[in-house]
């Protein structure tokens, strides 16, 4: 018997390699929209879920399939959905466990682009939600009312990087048989896999590690086979969701270097976090990874690596942050995370600027929060890049006579 495959040869190899059908090394591209039947019976039992198959582009294709059975297997799921962004996934989601007149519960510092959807979309289907503080399990029974629905949280959170105890939650969840969804998306399933600890579905934005440059814009669900194929039948198809063939491809190949591509992210991460630290102009450092982290202790348990973000409150508020963006030179400013890349954002401003500001607040998302998405440089560059930048917003806070900084 075969052992169990590391996750490295699990990104690189197809799972079922007796099933290889070509001697391509490389998996193929099939754009094809439609797809033909021997007889008009098969043709029948493929669009009726009868037999399973593929007949038209816009429910899935060959490449999407390959994608897909590889993410539930990483995420050690039945099944899995590739969809045109982490907004289609998160979105479809939602729309397949809620529906008018039902009440959801979201953790308190989610994304931004979440947000936005829970607070525009979600109320002209006349669906309601609140956000709590999910750290604490018993907030979680509180908040619960006789129409919720599910629970959705993201761990660690975008971008102060609330890291929370997946497995209590599930069974609070399970308690009042609600359904767990998770974004999964700063942690890759080479980080973490929230399925094995009691969640019912798990999201990532695909945009992000899983393709890991910065070309591509892409989701993917991974939960039962049932509900997966309630969204591509009943949400993902009718709404035109469907990724391309092309991108599918493109992930495919990113995924085969996500095992050491998240090595090198987490690792020049903890060195970035150990700096920022350490540093008389920064007030606070989020990274799971420091111990100093309030969750240090359930991300050492439930993490298999601490991630490759790392968000950091300035001294001097909104000024010193933007200015502190504006003055560095191999860093870049930018919306996305998880590529070659180091990019770095003000929140406030951008990633989280739908959210009211008393949300924003509550979240601790200040004036002065910086993210950074630590890339895949020589760390010695990135931080000798942030110590310029330090030193040039120090300057000119002396030459304007401010005492920001002591």
């Amino acid at each position: 018997m075969m052992r169990k495959w590391g996750v490295s040869t699990e990104l690189i190899h197809d799972q079922h390699v007796a099933e290889r059908k070509t001697g391509a090394v490389a998996q193929p591209i099939v754009p094809a929209v439609a797809f033909s039947f021997e007889t008009h019976e098969m043709a029948s039992d493929t669009v009726s879920g009868k037999v399973d198959g593929i007949y038209y582009g816009r429910y899935g294709n060959s490449t999407l399939r390959v994608l897909e059975e590889k993410m539930a297997s990483l995420e050690n799921g039945e099944a899995a959905l590739a969809v045109g962004s982490g907004m289609a996934a998160i979105s479809s989601v939602l729309f397949g466990v809620l529906q008018n007149g039902d009440h959801l519960l979201v953790t308190k510092d989610v994304y931004g682009g979440t947000y936005h959807f829970l607070t525009t979309l979600l109320p002209r289907c006349g669906i309601s939600f609140s956000l709590v503080d999910c750290t604490d399990v018993n907030c979680i029974v509180e908040a619960i009312q006789p129409n919720t629905k599910a629970v959705y949280i993201e761990t660690p959170s975008n971008p102060v990087l609330t890291v929370l105890d997946i497995e209590a939650i599930a069974n609070v969840t399970k308690q009042y048989d609600l359904p767990l969804i998770v974004d999964n998306t700063f942690m890759s399933p080479c980080l973490q896999k929230p399925l094995d600890l009691g969640a019912d579905i798990v999201i990532h934005s695909a945009t992000k590690y899983l393709n890991g440059h910065g070309d591509v814009i892409a989701g993917v669900i991974v939960a039962d086979a049932e509900f997966i194929q309630f969204i591509r039948k009943q949400i993902m198809g009718d709404l035109g969701q469907v990724l391309s063939a092309w991108d599918a491809f493109l992930i495919l190949r990113g995924l085969k270097t996500l095992g050491l591509r998240m090595e090198r992210h987490c690792s020049n991460a903890h060195k970035i976090a150990t700096f920022l630290e350490s540093h008389p102009q920064v007030e606070r450092v989020y990274y799971p990874g420091l111990k100093s982290h309030p969750q240090y202790e359930i991300a050492e348990r439930q993490m298999g690596g601490m991630g490759g973000i790392v968000s950091f409150e300035m001294k001097g508020g909104s000024t010193a942050a933007t200015s502190f963006i504006d003055a560095l030179h191999l860093s870049m400013i930018s919306f996305s995370l998880g590529d070659p890349e180091t990019l770095v954002q003000h929140p406030a401003t951008m990633t989280h600027s739908s959210l009211s500001e008393s949300d924003r607040m509550d979240a601790g998302i200040t004036d002065g929060l910086i993210r950074l998405s630590a890339g895949l440089e020589d760390v010695e560059d990135v931080i000798d890049d942030l110590a310029q930048a330090f030193d040039k917003i120090k300057e000119t806070s002396k030459r304007n006579g401010e005492m920001i900084y002591g």
